[in-house]
């Protein structure tokens, strides 16, 4: 067995995530200070579902710093693969937080679509609420950048969060606009009942993605057919082959696992050569990512027993 893992890489190319995880939070506050204000100025259940979802999103914001910062820690005597997987924990969270919220969001609608009330100063507070959307969308879509580029799905998921809070907002001032020009009340409570089925979707995406990660899911079918196409560049067919190909993702960490064939007169050292070549295309392809490798006689049939997943 030849175990491999990626060369030594400057500090910098792994930053503290956990910066975004504060720069989340502050959002997160400002944001129900200003939907807060909206609903306390108007009386809208829909500004109301509004400002709860930003709620959960600041909830979210701190539990995805504690995520972040147990998921930095190095690998240990009891986590030898390291503590990257806290992350999926998070997203998790989230989307059992969204659930909750969304359900409190559509009973509050229904309430208010059996009960109505009238509705205060909408010109105020719908400016307010466009002010939080524009700060969320701005803040959401440097999440969604950053946890994209270090493969951290626990930024995605703020992000993707604070970003579906933006559509929730848009949604919210364009009904409460018409009910405002038209004295369509009723449209309050619909929104808010709108608001919260989307927010539901959002919350199930979220646990899919986290579900997936725990699951220990292989990597996408994109990266997958990079990884083949540098092992079909190394094979030499009845020489050189490959099987019991696995991959998986932890958070911002990848994994692989690989069988390679060569001849069986090959020396420990020329094998091992080979291997080492192998990986460093593999690793310069994929920063993040920890190779495994198995060395087989190609002539040996009892190579081949371990070729199923």
């Amino acid at each position: 067995m030849v175990a491999m893992k990626p060369r030594d890489r400057p500090a910098e190319a792994t930053p503290d995530l956990r910066k975004y995880a504060w720069l989340a939070i502050v959002t997160a506050v400002l944001t129900v200070l200003l939907k807060g204000s909206a609903w306390a100025i108007t009386g809208s259940v829909g500004l109301l579902s509004d400002a709860a979802e930003s709620m959960v999103n600041l909830v979210a914001a701190i539990v995805a710093l504690v995520s972040l910062t147990i998921a930095a820690r190095p690998a240990d005597d009891d986590h030898h693969f390291g503590h990257s997987k806290a992350e999926y924990f998070s997203a998790a969270l989230e989307g059992i937080m969204i659930f909750v919220a969304a359900a409190s969001i559509i009973y509050l609608g229904i309430d208010r679509l059996l009960n109505p009330r009238p509705l205060g100063s909408l010109g105020i507070g719908l400016a307010v609420s466009i002010m939080a959307a524009v700060l969320n969308g701005i803040v959401g879509r440097i999440l969604i950048k950053v946890g994209t580029r270090h493969r951290s799905i626990t930024l995605r998921a703020d992000g993707k969060h604070l970003m579906a809070d933006v559509y929730t907002s848009v949604g919210v001032v364009v009904g409460l606009g018409l009910a405002w020009l038209t004295g369509w009340n009723w449209l309050d409570p619909v929104i808010a009942i709108l608001v919260g089925v989307n927010i539901l979707v959002v919350g199930y995406r979220l646990m899919s993605e986290s579900a997936s990660g725990l699951m220990d899911a292989t990597l996408s079918p994109e990266d997958n057919a990079r990884i083949q196409a540098i092992l079909d560049a190394h094979a030499e067919p009845g020489r050189i082959e490959f099987h019991a190909v696995r991959t998986r993702e932890s958070g911002a960490r990848q994994f692989m696992e690989m069988h390679m064939l060569v001849p069986g007169d090959w020396t420990v050292l020329r094998g091992h050569d080979a291997m080492e070549d192998l990986v460093e295309k593999i690793v310069a392809e994929f920063p993040a990512m920890r190779v495994t490798g198995h060395l087989e006689p190609v002539s040996d049939p009892r190579s081949y027993e371990d070729m199923a997943l």
